[in-house]
């Protein structure tokens, strides 16, 4: 991808342009990090890209940027631009073309303002972002406050590469952030997902976390995750401390990699806490009954507002209501356990359970138990094709119906529990059982 964009680069400084590589790319070859999006900035107008590149889409061609394809690939090809004033802390009024050096100090952190020219291999450095790569830090280009103003969503992104990149925000930067963490609020839903998204399933999602939340933005994301700190918990299983830290230890616990459903589950696993929270006087303790399925409810109207996927959300709820059943794995019956392994979401489950137990009590007991279960199945289908199915019912006489759930339901139960192995045992068995209810 990279040689498709210095093919465009080329074909530009040769009509007589100046065209450099611009922006994320430039500061992820210099930290050796791959890349898969690859912008481009130059002298020329969109007009004259167009004529260099006929099938170019000018669907941005107001803000200056044209999107020309090579090999199979998309590029952005920006003309150098400074911005005019940004009224409603998201995109700018107008722009107007500039010089390469106008149109570094519109960008937002100085990481993200460099130009290389990959046909000679300089790096044109207007803003000393060479300097703060080298010293892994996030600043903003000239005065921060300036730079959020102009676009609130540039708060998460300054936590969003500092948790990506492992780097440290500039202290002027990051009291900018904590300032006007409010602006937040004035950004799509759905700009504002897509960051959080980055930040919650990166590796380094703990220290994401903890950005989010003493910045002051993740009032403006999930606001529902600050009760989580001071909500006490049990020392005798929770020796950690708070619901907060708990959750912040799961988070760092995570095996790699983690999909972006488990990292949401595991974050508003507890969520239900603060709600459920009551004080037992005889067991001297606090309590949180029901805090499983008031955590599922909280999480399904908390994914819907910030807009993800119905499958997704379904997913993560699922999870977090089904996150205590595992304290009861031993003692269930077959059938029940065999069901819950089939689940959909058990192996993502399994790790929320394996995190929830190291990053508390430690004790896998269950963990480990539902593991030798598998093995135990390994060799067949935890739930097997049906021994019988409706039309046999109907073969004995019965009429469809609700009668038909009722029966083929007990049937698999007793399949499940190694009961019933055959058809014909099935059959036996319905005709022993039910039939008071066939017509024959």
């Amino acid at each position: 991808m990279r040689n498709s964009a210095i093919n465009i680069i080329q074909k530009l400084q040769d009509s007589g342009y100046t065209a450099y590589l611009a922006g994320g790319c430039v500061r992820d070859a210099l930290l050796k990090i791959e890349n898969k999006d690859y912008d481009i900035v130059t002298s020329a107008t969109p007009k004259e890209v167009q004529s260099l590149f006929p099938k170019a889409n000018s669907v941005g061609a107001h803000f200056g940027v044209m999107l020309v394809k090579k090999d199979g690939h998309f590029f952005d090809v920006a003309t150098f631009r400074t911005d005019g004033d940004y009224k409603d802390n998201r995109r700018p009024e107008s722009v107007h073309f500039a010089t390469p050096q106008e149109d570094a100090f519109r960008r937002d952190f100085t990481i993200n303002g460099l130009f290389e020219c990959p046909i000679s291999g300089t790096i044109d450095d207007y803003v000393d972002g060479r300097k703060d790569i080298e010293q892994r830090i996030i600043r903003a280009i000239g005065a921060p406050e300036e730079r959020f103003q102009e676009d609130g969503l540039r708060l998460l992104r300054a936590i969003r590469f500092a948790t990506t990149l492992d780097f440290t925000i500039d202290s002027e930067t990051w009291l900018a952030i904590q300032k006007h963490a409010h602006l937040l609020k004035n950004i799509s839903i759905e700009r504002v997902r897509q960051e959080f998204s980055k930040i919650i399933s990166h590796e380094n999602r703990a220290q994401g976390l903890h950005l989010l939340v003493e910045s002051g933005l993740m009032d403006y994301i999930i606001p529902e995750v600050l009760d989580l700190r001071g909500c006490d918990q049990p020392p005798q299983f929770h020796p950690e401390g708070d619901v907060y830290t708990h959750t912040h230890l799961m988070l760092g616990l995570l095996a790699e990699p983690s999909s972006l459903g488990l990292c949401l589950a595991v974050l508003l696993h507890d969520i239900g806490k603060p709600a459920t929270r009551t004080y037992d006087k005889n067991a001297d303790r606090v309590r949180f009954n029901g805090h499983a399925e008031v955590g599922a409810k909280m999480s399904e109207k908390i994914l819907n507002r910030l807009k993800y996927p119905k499958e997704l959300t379904q997913n993560v709820v699922s999870m977090v209501n089904n996150h205590m059943n595992f304290m009861n794995v031993s003692q269930m019956k077959k059938s029940t356990l065999r069901k819950f392994l089939a689940r959909a979401t058990f192996q993502e489950e399994m790790e929320l359970h394996r995190v929830d137990c190291l990053g508390s009590n430690g004790n896998l007991s269950n963990y480990d138990f539902l593991r030798k279960k598998e093995k135990d199945f390994q060799d067949q289908a935890i739930i097997p094709e049906p021994l019988i199915t409706g039309r046999h019912l109907i073969a004995m006489g019965f009429q469809a119906g609700s009668v038909f759930s009722q029966i083929l339901h007990q049937v698999q139960e007793q399949q499940l529990e190694g009961n019933l192995t055959s058809e014909k045992a099935a059959l036996e068995y319905v005709r022993t059982h039910f039939h008071h209810l066939s017509s024959l």
